[in-house]
């Protein structure tokens, strides 16, 4: 996706839609990738929110804007504040640089439509 152009509602739809299909196909390879990828952002030493936290400076500094979304709502569904975000963001900024801030401006878009 080069620019937000699709809703919230659009994204999350598309997403269990296919994950359905990707899980259901049978695939172990694949399944236990997803279940670990679900495991490795439970709560353990680290909590939750912070684990969604460095998944999103990952996600910004790889420059998955899926991943930049996904992350974006389970931070701001763990209690993340703005201004935590922000410096979360800062991060991903600082270690990924200028590249990253096409992918920032469409996490910060993200944010505003979770506001709205």
């Amino acid at each position: 996706m080069s620019e937000t152009t699709s809703t919230l509602a659009e994204f999350r739809e598309f997403r269990e839609r296919m994950n359905d299909i990707i899980l259901n196909a049978g695939n172990l390879t694949i399944n236990r990738f997803f279940a670990l990828d679900g495991r490795a952002y439970e709560a353990g030493t680290l909590g939750v929110k912070t684990k969604e936290m460095l998944g999103l400076v990952a996600s910004l500094v790889l420059r998955c804007d899926d991943c930049v979304t996904y992350h974006v709502v389970r931070c701001k569904e763990e209690g993340v504040t703005d201004e935590e975000m922000l410096e979360v963001f800062a991060v991903g900024l600082v270690v990924g640089g200028s590249i990253v801030i096409p992918h920032l401006r469409r996490a910060m878009a993200r944010l505003e439509e979770l506001r709205g």
